[in-house]
């Protein structure tokens, strides 16, 4: 018998990438385990759904029907709100009475938080999602860095490929680490990746920078964004002069910190216009700027639009 049933509801818009990181795994642990899992399709109405890639895909039910899955999966994407409704969350609810767990990928944590099913647990999503779910479900824990969650209860990954990590965690538990490596083997994965590995990579990494002095600086500075730091701060927390922080970053990064504390506040305002219902004053607050004129004047400048119109682009992350 299968260790894990899985439904998995897809929503409009949803992850396909998402989708297939979380169901491939499964696929080819049957090859060697035939029968270990079983897995359909669902919708909310049982018609066809549209990944935000364009593709259509069909289910096989509605979330409505008679199920036996011990695993109802939330397969969201971009806007997870726009396609949630009351219905949706009382058939999660009563999949959960029935002794179902629960999962999701990336924003499908804000089906399942929109729902009121994450009392007690905690979650992971998209390092740029995380922002605007705490705004939204302050009481709910987030653990923004790890790649995926993993509890009796419910199971979360940050994106796609935390979701191959996910499932080859769930594949070992199930039926034991040799299954779990075959699997990671013909995934060309080359190993099985820890919960607790950062989603993103680190600093010096992302931003090319190996100084160690300017490496603390940005991790305090993206500690600190609703409260900004002053030079003064950042510079007595490293044990240098401001004068002596102006130089190291124009050294390594060729900008003033003033100016890279200003961008990484612009990115996190963008995420939060984008993948958030929150205001502009709102946003502008939570990302350290005291008047929506100040938010707006920078983010002109910044982006050559406006908060406003920032908003109505298209996110770029698929």
């Amino acid at each position: 018998m299968p260790r894990h049933v899985f439904d998995f509801l897809l929503l409009p818009e949803f992850s396909f990438i998402g989708f297939a990181a979380l169901v491939e795994p499964l696929r080819i642990a049957n090859r060697f385990k035939p029968g270990a899992y079983v897995w359909r399709m669902v919708s909310a109405d049982g018609l066809p759904v549209t990944a935000s890639n364009g593709i259509d895909l069909h289910p096989q039910a509605c979330l409505s029907d008679p199920s036996a899955a011990s695993v109802v999966f939330a397969i969201a994407s971009f806007n997870p709100l726009n396609h949630y409704t009351p219905a949706i969350g009382r058939l999660l609810q009563q999949r959960v009475q029935q002794g179902a767990g629960l999962g999701a990928v990336d924003t499908g944590c804000f089906v399942l938080a929109e729902a009121g099913l994450l009392k007690g647990e905690s979650v992971t999503l998209h390092w740029e999602a995380v922002p605007a779910f705490q705004e939204r479900y302050p009481l709910v824990p987030v653990q923004g860095e790890v790649r995926f969650t993993l509890s009796p209860r419910l199971m979360t990954s940050a994106g796609a490929m935390a979701s191959v990590d996910l499932m080859l965690e769930v594949i070992s538990r199930d039926h034991g680490n040799a299954l779990a490596l075959l699997v990671s083997e013909q995934l060309v994965s080359g190993w099985v990746r820890e919960r607790a590995d950062h989603q993103r990579l680190q600093i010096s990494a992302r931003y090319k920078v190996h100084n160690a002095k300017v490496v603390q600086v940005i991790e305090r500075m993206e500690q600190h964004i609703e409260t900004p730091l002053s030079s003064e701060a950042l510079a007595a927390a490293i044990g240098v002069t401001r004068r002596q922080l102006e130089r190291l970053f124009q050294d390594h990064l060729r900008v003033s910190p003033l100016q890279f504390y200003l961008r990484l506040r612009l990115e996190r305002a963008r995420h939060l216009l984008r993948q958030s219902s929150m205001g502009v004053i709102e946003v502008g607050l939570a990302c350290g700027f005291a008047a929506a004129s100040a938010f707006s004047r920078a983010d002109r400048r910044h982006y050559a639009l406006s908060p406003s119109d920032d908003r109505k682009e298209k996110p770029q992350r698929q």
